[in-house]
Formats: structure tokens, sequence, C-alpha cells
């Protein structure tokens, strides 16, 4: 990361980072939609995701999403606004991020 000046809540090196923590943490289907909404916009708190859970189950999802290496998330003052580490995963695991965002949802009534 570079230094902007900025205050960023402590994240993992990706080094470090197996592929399994990666999948089990977008295993959730809300975190699965919290990353797919934060691709979209490109940065966003909590409060601004179009995430259909309480406020609170969004910060916690982020938490663990920020604790797996897949999202950065900096101080703003009251607000800690949250970005994929898109390019990071993308030099750990070429393709992985995109193809699990791109993958179709599963049709009503399957698993």
């Amino acid at each position: 990361m570079r230094d902007t000046g900025e205050t960023w809540l402590p994240q993992p090196d990706l080094a470090e980072v197996d592929v399994q923590t990666v999948l089990a943490a977008l295993a959730d289907p809300v975190r699965l939609l919290i990353v797919r909404e934060l691709n979209n916009v490109g940065e966003s708190t909590c409060t601004a995701l179009n995430v259909p859970v309480k406020v609170s189950t969004v910060s916690h999802h982020l938490g663990v999403l920020r604790e797996c290496g897949i999202v950065s998330s900096r101080i703003d003052g009251n607000a800690r606004p949250s970005r994929l580490r898109h390019d990071d995963l993308q030099r750990r695991f070429p393709g992985l991020l995109d193809a699990i965002i791109n993958a179709a949802p599963p049709r009503t009534g399957e698993l």
C-alpha cells in the first residue's frame, strides 16, 4: 500500500494469505454481495452500501473481509471507507476475484 498520509486499518500481507481463506470468506452470500457492490462503486462505507442487512452486519462482514485480505479500510473521521484489494489479489491469485465476482448466481431453488 502506498503511503498517502491516510490512516489505514491493519490488514494481512497477502503473501501470508492462502486461497482457502479467501474462498471461505467469499462463500458467505452477504460477503459476496458486499464484494460485488464494492467492485461496482470502488469505495464505500457500510452505511452507503446497497446490501439488505443491518449496518452492524455489514460492518462485521467488512471486518472479516479485511482480516482475510480482500478489502482495505481507511479511517476518515468517524467513517471507515473500504475498497477491494483488487490489484493485490490479482497478483496473488490471478483471475480468482474476477471469476468469483462475475460468476452467475445460482438460479432460485438451486444450491
